[in-house]
């Protein structure tokens, strides 16, 4: 599985999750356990989940202070899973492994695939305003 297909896989499950409103270590290990083969992907994934477990006040500040007129509670889940998905990544991954341009392209193409007409001109309306604040 590529680290592409993972996003892909991780951005489902958080949709799932936030639909049922349920964020659990057994949640993330019920979803997983079927759906990967390889170590380093579940690993990528486990990461990016438990920063979003751990954090997910603050991410979801973070895109409140530049959503003007939007806040997380009124997002669509889908656009709110991939925000969170991409902040994650690059709060964890930042220029180490993962340029934030690749982890912002990927969830530009991710609600491009997911999200409504408008999804992808928003997500990435909301995180360029993110990068250019520093954020």
């Amino acid at each position: 599985m590529s680290r592409s297909e993972a996003r892909e896989q991780l951005m489902q499950m958080l949709f799932q999750m936030d639909v049922q409103q349920d964020f659990s270590e057994e949640a993330f290990d019920f979803y997983i356990q079927y759906r990967l083969k390889s170590r380093a992907q579940m690993d990528y994934m486990r990461s990016i989940y438990r920063h979003i477990f751990e954090h997910r006040e603050d991410i979801d500040r973070k895109i409140d202070s530049v959503a003007h007129n939007w806040k997380t509670t009124r997002m669509a889940r889908v656009d709110l899973a991939i925000l969170r998905l991409c902040l994650a990544e690059i709060d964890c991954f930042g220029q180490a492994d993962i340029p934030p341009a690749v982890s912002m392209n990927e969830a530009v193409e991710l609600a491009k695939k997911y999200g409504s007409e408008d999804s992808a001109k928003f997500i990435n309306g909301i995180l360029g305003k993110l990068s250019r604040s520093g954020s």
